[in-house]
């Protein structure tokens, strides 16, 4: 018996239909060319590449398709291409609103250029996300790794075997997008200083994010340039609850003001230190990172650094789809900028009474 040339064709078997279809199975380019009279050579070109037949064919086939409900299968197609048409996009952690940019600007891009997106969560572990990206890597064409928590011998090791792309992380031999923290940063700095504070408290991020040790050398900075003294909190988690929990190192800390490496610990910052009856901004003001979904719902309206997160999953996504047709560009390192938006949560401090 002989085994059928297109692999497309391998999942069609029971009799044919007066329409060309067989029997409940899936309906295979054969079926399609049957119904649209045409060869299944044509069926395949059409499908794979429109253009490569003439107007009245195309409409033929892409009828017959839609009656039969027929799509291609990229998997199929991968056996003799070897790409699947599939970009692979890992986030820290999927329920931080810190990432829905990156994938609403990666999906957008990669739909743009006929590919599909495919999304996995690393939970915030090392090794989840590795474990996760090797899965990825035998089904995607590349990968995206947004604040990827497993260490630059793994990225660098995944990224010899198919294109990858990071943000919010630089890593020596990978193309980054990374939002450049230090303008944001100091406005915001320079604006707490001009609002009387002195003494500046950040709480830091997850151990393994590389973007958290960025963002207080960035404080250390802007601080030690506008003369004011920076002290640094550990949180248990960038989480709501996290923010919570670290409200009392921070009244200890006889820190006046607060950056916080996200917008959700300072939401949760807010939320306690309010219950414990302290005014935001009058006694603390709070300052988060990200300007995420939602920042401006509290109660006062969070002040923050915003980091453009869909900017960097269009232009990480566009670096992945480039490197795969062969596109290069004159540096591995995207920079893009961060700006400081100022609401009620920061503001003058207010002397003792």
């Amino acid at each position: 018996m002989t085994e059928p040339k297109n692999p497309e064709a391998a999942a069609s078997t029971g009799p044919v239909s007066r329409n060309g279809r067989r029997g409940k199975s899936s309906a295979t380019i054969y079926d399609v060319a049957r119904v649209a009279g045409v060869n299944p050579s044509t069926v395949s070109r059409a499908l794979s590449k429109p253009g490569r037949v003439s107007v009245k064919t195309q409409k033929l086939i892409e009828n017959a398709a839609s009656e039969l409900n027929y799509h291609v299968n990229p998997f199929a197609r991968a056996l003799p291409t070897g790409r699947t048409s599939t970009l692979g996009l890992i986030v820290a952690d999927i329920t931080n609103p810190t990432f829905f940019g990156v994938i609403r600007g990666a999906e957008s891009t990669v739909t743009a250029r006929d590919y599909t997106l495919m999304l996995a969560e690393s939970s915030e572990s090392p090794e989840t996300e590795l474990t996760a990206a090797r899965r990825m890597m035998t089904t995607v064409d590349g990968l995206i790794l947004a604040s990827p928590r497993m260490d630059d011998e793994n990225i660098r090791a995944l990224a010899k075997g198919k294109p990858v792309v990071v943000i919010n992380r630089e890593v020596e031999g990978v193309p980054c997008v990374v939002p450049d923290v230090n303008t944001g940063i100091a406005e915001a700095i320079r604006s707490l200083a001009a609002n009387g504070h002195r003494r500046i408290a950040y709480v830091a991020g997850p151990p393994e994010s590389w973007m958290s040790r960025r963002r207080w050398e960035g404080v250390q900075t802007a601080c030690e340039w506008s003369r004011l003294e920076a002290v640094r909190l550990e949180s248990s988690r960038p989480t709501v609850s996290g923010g919570r929990e670290v409200a009392r190192g921070v009244l200890a800390s006889g820190a006046t003001a607060v950056l916080t490496y996200n917008d959700l610990l300072a939401i949760g910052l807010m939320q306690e230190l309010q219950a414990a009856a302290v005014v935001v901004p009058d006694r603390i003001s709070i300052v988060g990172f990200d300007d995420i979904f939602g920042a401006d719902f509290t109660t006062p309206p969070l002040t923050t650094v915003r980091s453009p997160m869909t900017e960097c999953g269009t232009e990480a996504a566009s670096l992945l789809l480039d490197a795969l047709q062969g596109i290069e560009h004159p540096t591995a390192l995207l920079r893009v900028e961060t700006e400081l938006v100022l609401r009620g949560s920061s503001g003058r401090l207010l002397p003792s009474v």
